[in-house]
């Protein structure tokens, strides 16, 4: 592998992976903010935070992941400069990411009446609920916020949802200073601060983005596009098409953690807040791969457009060798600070020992967690989306959890044993997304090879 050549792909997928790198980074922090500073308030309001978290990134996660079904589609029509086709997909993408945050929200809603069965304390589930309500309604204008981020992805421009993000992660941490504490004469709001902090910054965030489209004439014409005859359930399915087995993968993949997240909750609030604290360390570096997977993903779908095989897949391996960088760097910096980063979150010294441990599984399985979302970024790239969608239930149902659960319970490790089935699930599935690339990229290349031949012969 002359590793010289791939130089161009690293520069042209970091350019358009680092915005988005940043964009995720921000709400990394905002979670990070939200964790430091309802951790000041308590270990159970910390618990409180963490158990919502888990049972409702379920559903958020699974309604981005589908709304993350337009890009390719969009990069693909973009670049075979199908205009109508661009604008049609676009317009339809908020018909489709509205019917699922209402399906998507009422079920959570839903979950929320049966919260104080899951195994956690009476009084981390009433700080909970609450809490979890006002984060479904957030749900709303986040699904009209994706609508206009994955468009501009899929064109290629990645600045502007970042510059969005930043600025709507910057009022969210200002209001949760002032609403969590009762600053400048607010009321203190506790818990709910925090939730009442994120609603209103992720009301801003479409907004902020409507405005751009107005007063920018190149995208105000996507808009001036829009119509009625326009709306077409067919073109919803189709997005829905691609959209629901990503939709689903994410979600089977985040119910492995969530279930985690429930099941250390069952050794008590100390074990669940120490997760939290790891789990905001490893998803900081998850964000960052997330971004890259994002950028490999609209790479991947312009050289597809442009039937550049060769090009595509080399982009996805060039995003494949990115990874293994971040990868060394983040685990090192891991297991080296591991005695030191809890206390950015807290000064109990159970927490902060117990932090330390879960922070060494994390190191370890930051490879395999980084290579499967990379490698599912440049498999949605070319709009493969079942087959990964099964590997994702094997690795993370079938291995991960059990694996997690055997550990912690049945060998008493605790904890630290429910976490190791993190490395066998990701591992999984980090094998099974690598190796289904491989063999569809190389299946196109011979393909568009023969038929190069083939046209060649009758000429």
């Amino acid at each position: 592998m002359n590793l010289k050549s791939y130089i161009p792909f690293y520069k042209n997928n970091l350019a358009i992976a680092v915005p988005v790198m940043l964009s995720q980074l921000g709400q990394v922090v905002v979670q990070m903010a939200d964790t430091m500073m309802v951790g000041r308030l308590g270990a159970e309001e910390l618990a409180s935070v963490s158990f919502s978290g888990a049972v409702f990134n379920v559903g958020l996660l699974f309604s981005m992941g589908v709304a993350l079904g337009l890009t390719p589609l969009i990069g693909k029509a973009y670049t075979q400069k199908q205009s109508d086709e661009t604008v049609s997909l676009f317009q339809n993408s908020f018909i489709m990411n509205m019917i699922f945050a209402f399906v998507v929200g009422g079920v959570l809603f839903a979950i929320s009446f049966f919260m104080d069965r899951m195994g956690q304390t009476e009084r981390v589930v009433e700080l909970a609920i609450p809490y979890f309500r006002i984060m479904i309604v957030s749900m709303f204008p986040l699904m009209l916020f994706l609508a206009f981020k994955q468009f501009m992805e899929g064109i290629g421009n990645t600045r502007i949802a970042m510059m969005i993000t930043i600025v709507a992660n910057l009022i969210n941490i200002g209001l949760n200073y002032l609403w969590i504490y009762g600053k400048m004469g607010f009321p203190e709001l506790g818990v709910n601060g925090a939730a009442y902090a994120t609603l209103v910054s992720r009301v801003l965030m479409p907004i902020f983005f409507f405005v751009i489209f107005l007063n920018r004439k190149g995208l105000r014409s996507y808009l001036s596009q829009f119509g009625w005859e326009k709306f077409s359930m067919k073109k919803v399915t189709e997005i829905t098409k691609v959209g629901l087995p990503i939709g689903t993968q994410v979600l089977v993949e985040q119910m492995a953690f969530s279930f985690t997240a429930v099941m250390v909750g069952w050794l008590g609030a100390v074990a669940l807040a120490s997760h939290q604290i790891a789990m905001n360390m490893s998803y900081m570096i998850f964000m960052i791969l997330s971004g890259l997977s994002a950028g490999t993903t609209i790479r991947v779908s312009h050289q597809l457009g442009n039937k550049s095989y060769h090009n595509m897949r080399k982009a996805a391996f060039a995003s494949f060798h990115l990874t293994m960088g971040v990868v060394v760097l983040s685990a090192a910096c891991m297991v080296l600070f591991r005695n030191y980063l809890p206390m950015i979150f807290t000064s109990d010294p159970e927490v902060i020992s117990m932090s330390a441990q879960l922070l060494i599984i994390c190191a370890i399985y930051q490879l395999p967690d980084g290579l499967q979302v990379v490698s599912l970024g440049a498999l949605r790239g070319i709009s493969d989306v079942k087959r990964p969608m099964i590997y994702a239930m094997i690795s993370y149902m079938l291995i991960n959890i059990p694996v997690g659960y055997f550990c912690g319970f049945v060998l008493g490790m605790g904890a630290l044993g429910i976490w190791i089935g993190f490395i066998f699930g990701l591992g999984t599935a980090s094998v099974c997304f690598i190796s289904r690339f491989n063999k569809i990229s190389k299946k196109m290349i011979v393909e568009a090879e023969e038929a190069n031949d083939s046209v060649s012969m009758s000429a």
